[in-house]
């Protein structure tokens, strides 16, 4: 099947699997650990950012991680809320598409978009750095 070797399939895996590790790492927060919701949030949002970033380089699309690829990667979760509010708004307000469905419309089209800039930020070399996170992490 070569369509599973495609970064395009590949990236929507790496965001399932975010998905489910935000939501897991939420819930235990939440409910066993007793942390506050939003608390419980931002802990799980920062982790499975962290961990997206690792999927999508080393699986999605095959580069070292290095730090500045680290630093410009939350730019694509930035783009994607961004770009899915005005999506939501435009959906619900203009057009009248129901506030349940509005979100899932605005993924037909963040989705392609956040993939490509994905790809170019951590595809994009940068010349002043040649250390790679993972040697830290050995």
């Amino acid at each position: 099947m070569p369509f599973i070797h495609n970064e395009f399939f590949k990236f929507i895996i790496v965001g399932g699997l975010n998905t489910v590790h935000y939501y897991a790492v939420y819930l235990v927060l939440l409910h066993i650990a007793g942390l506050h919701f939003f608390t419980a949030h931002v802990i799980g949002f920062i982790s499975s950012l962290i961990g997206s970033f690792f999927l999508n380089t080393l699986y999605t699309y095959k580069v070292k991680p290095t730090w500045a690829a680290f630093l410009r990667f939350p730019l694509t979760q930035l783009f994607n809320t961004g770009m899915t509010a005005v999506l939501l708004f435009l959906f619900v307000e203009q057009l009248h598409i129901s506030s349940s469905i509005a979100p899932l419309a605005a993924v037909l089209f963040t989705l392609p978009v956040t993939f490509i800039l994905t790809g170019r930020i951590l595809k994009k070399p940068c010349k002043k750095e040649k250390t790679h996170l993972h040697s830290y992490i050995k």
